[in-house]
């Protein structure tokens, strides 16, 4: 399980929620929600609070335990087991809880971030809009100056614990000059249950059920201006603060679904029996094995790599989560299907959790930015990475060997340079 790459804080907590997760979930608790008769798994919430896993990064004056990344990580792939919906369930603290304890005043924190790492209060983040997901600036969600408080209508779609949220944490427009800059438009605001915030359709999703996916409508919502998490008009820099756990809370609990299907397939592989010996001594069925772990242990190096980045806030770090996220939910796919192939038809039907981590582990590849959006951060930041360290390495172009710049022609600038040379 990688416990070498571990501080004792991080194994303590690894082995803790491995604990939780072993002897604390009923299994028919999960298939219930998986048929969608539980619709927000509060229990499964207040358990987590119980034994004192939420909010592990954050002090211990707001409930938290002042611990690394590193150490919520392994905790997260430790709840990953449980599949998706629960595994939600348990990181939204830890993303809202970021927006909180980094902007967040004291009064927001006693309010807000501590009854939510105690389990008594929900929390959801409200980002995506029915006309678009991907176009964060272009949130048309409104809220209007009344002086002392906000008159916040819009929608939000997609919003995981939307049914079972006492607040959520909504980026809304707040500067409506039609001249304004798209990153100055918008807010980061708390809009805490009431009647003017309804939950109007619950989407009946192929996986990760359970986990109370809806669309909220704020109607002409009063929201107290002491609800609002950073500056005026500066949701962008909330929503940049964000990515980060955002993206990692994303990646490090597929590592735990991965851990647990490739079990379920392994166990089926030593047991089954073919042409008289059990399948895993087929090469065909043992290659998969071998594939399904190694993409396991390159999605666990790179979170704790992304953990540690992120306690050292070092300058790649958006560049290394969205590498992250990327990697490790694509890896996430590939090993729930090897395990579906590995038992072949069996694995096809209810008799075990393959098909529900199938369904579960492609949403992963969707939320908290598409994985073509993390492709495109990641250049987009390479690039500036590149450009940045030029002259820091050697230039391997000049070892080729023909290394002069005669041939080497980009634009019609170069064309023309050469030409004139060669005359």
């Amino acid at each position: 399980m990688n416990d070498f790459m571990l501080d004792e804080d991080s194994r303590e907590m690894q082995e803790k929620a491995r604990n939780f997760v072993r002897d604390e979930v009923d299994p028919d608790y999960l298939r219930r929600m998986d048929k969608d008769e539980i619709r927000y798994p509060r229990e499964l919430y207040q358990g987590f609070a119980r034994h004192g896993l939420l909010g592990l990064r954050f002090p211990k004056q707001w409930g938290g335990r002042d611990l690394s990344w590193v150490a919520d990580c392994a905790a997260m792939q430790e709840i990953g087991a449980l599949g998706m919906a629960a595994g939600c369930s348990f990181v939204m603290p830890s993303i809202v809880g970021e927006a909180l304890n980094t902007f967040g005043s004291d009064e927001q924190k006693q309010q807000f971030l501590k009854p939510m790492l105690a389990g008594e209060l929900v929390a959801a983040e409200a980002l995506t809009e029915p006309r678009g997901g991907s176009d964060f600036f272009g949130a048309s969600s409104r809220a209007e100056d009344k002086g002392d408080h906000f008159v916040v209508r819009g929608m939000k779609r997609f919003i995981v614990g939307a049914e079972g949220a006492d607040f959520f944490l909504a980026y809304v427009k707040t500067n409506h000059d039609p001249e304004a800059a798209p990153h100055e438009r918008i807010s980061a605001i708390i809009i805490e249950r009431s009647p003017g915030v309804e939950v109007k359709y619950m989407y009946g999703l192929m996986g990760t059920r359970g986990g109370g996916t809806g669309r909220v409508v704020f109607r002409d919502v009063e929201v107290p201006k002491s609800n609002l998490i950073g500056p005026l008009h500066g949701g962008a820099l909330v929503f940049n603060t964000m990515m980060v756990p955002e993206r990692l809370c994303s990646a490090a609990p597929c590592s735990g679904g991965m851990k647990a299907v490739i079990d379920v397939a392994m166990n089926y592989a030593d047991r089954r029996k073919a042409f008289g010996r059990p399948i895993r001594k087929f090469q065909a069925v043992s290659f998969m094995i071998a594939e399904a772990q190694t993409k396991l242990d390159l999605s666990r190096a790179m979170i704790y790599q992304a953990a540690r980045a992120a306690d050292l806030q070092v300058p790649s770090l958006r560049r290394i989560v969205s590498e992250t996220k990327k990697y490790v939910t694509e890896a996430a796919w590939d090993v729930a299907n090897l395990a579906m192939q590995v038992t072949g038809g069996i694995g096809y039907t209810e008799v075990y959790p393959i098909e529900r981590a199938v369904r579960d582990t492609r949403l992963a590849q969707i939320w908290t930015g598409t994985n073509e959006i993390m492709s495109n951060m990641i250049q987009h930041d390479l690039y500036q990475e590149f450009h940045a360290e030029r002259g820091r390495y050697r230039d391997f172009e000049r070892d080729a060997m023909h290394a002069d710049d005669s041939e080497k022609i980009y634009d019609d600038d170069d064309m023309w340079r050469v030409y004139d040379e060669q005359l």
